[in-house]
């Protein structure tokens, strides 16, 4: 069933655990996120980032998540990372039932009024806006950022003040991409626990993938060149969660999933052509991902 934002995330907020946030690009990996979401009775965040949106279109994205939605477990279709305020503008009008501005790269006076602005568009049809405050590095399509700036407590509090965000991304330490940190990674859960206690509303981890290793070893085995890469790992999100994130967000995980999946039937099968041969073990392994990504956050049993 397709609810707001707003819903998903007040509830997660009461109850104490986080929903995850998958992106989407196409049907299979659709369709693995919300087999996962029945199989583990979770509620669910369908993502589509603005470089999806030129990718498949809005019309397919949005068909693709309604259809998602006729199953009977909460299913929001969320805009991740928007930017641009025409896009913005033609996802509330659409029927997306989230949406997230990011306005961490602007100064902060201009975040505000640009979020503000989308709130005052959103709310007038009932639609839940995640705002972002700090910066986390690393890269995500068209989201490149050199440096993680941590989120101010007392910024966060002005800002919430003066956009009446729904939910709030903040940066203690994560970076989008596979490459998060240089070696262990860890997350300041003090700064987190401070947050969320003056703010006391639903908050989100960007850039929170676990790039898990036996992942890596069989994208690797079948020739993926990944050098290096790390993830954050089970009990760091565990902890975050305990301290207050409600939204996980997770990309890299799937992408992983899907290359991993694909390189293996194709090097094993290589006359197989049949393109439902080849993807099925994708949708099958990324299922497999979102299923214990949603056990990591606490969601399963929550839909």
């Amino acid at each position: 069933m397709l609810v707001t934002l707003k819903q998903i995330l007040n509830k997660a907020n009461k109850e104490n655990y986080a929903v995850g946030a998958f992106n989407i690009n196409n049907m299979e990996v659709t369709q693995a996120i919300i087999n996962a979401a029945v199989s583990q009775k979770s509620p669910v965040i369908l993502q589509t980032s603005q470089g999806a949106l030129e990718y498949a279109g809005r019309d397919y994205l949005k068909a693709l998540a309604y259809t998602a939605a006729k199953q009977k477990v909460p299913v929001v279709l969320h805009l991740d990372h928007g930017r641009d305020l025409e896009i913005i503008k033609k996802c509330i009008n659409a029927g997306w039932t989230g949406i997230m501005y990011d306005g961490s790269h602007l100064a902060f006076e201009e975040n505000i009024k640009n979020t503000a602005k989308v709130v005052k568009w959103a709310h007038a049809k009932g639609i839940g806006v995640e705002g972002e405050l700090g910066t986390i590095g690393g890269a995500e399509e068209k989201i490149i950022a050199r440096e993680i700036i941590y989120t101010d407590p007392d910024a966060a509090v002005e800002f919430v003040k003066k956009t009446k965000v729904d939910a709030l991304a903040i940066a203690i330490g994560t970076s989008h991409g596979a490459y998060k940190f240089e070696g262990s990674g860890r997350l300041d859960l003090h700064l987190l626990k401070t947050i969320k206690q003056r703010l006391n509303m639903p908050l989100v981890l960007h850039g929170a993938s676990g790039v898990p290793a036996w992942l890596v070893t069989q994208a690797v085995r079948y020739g993926a060149q990944l050098g290096k890469p790390e993830g954050v790992p089970d009990d760091q999100i565990i902890h975050a969660v305990e301290y207050g994130i409600n939204k996980v967000n997770t990309d890299t995980d799937i992408r992983l999933a899907f290359d991993a999946a694909v390189r293996k039937f194709v090097a094993e099968k290589p006359e197989d052509f049949d393109p439902r041969h080849i993807l099925l073990p994708a949708r099958e392994l990324i299922q497999k991902v979102v299923e214990h990504r949603m056990q990591v956050f606490g969601s399963n049993g929550k839909a």
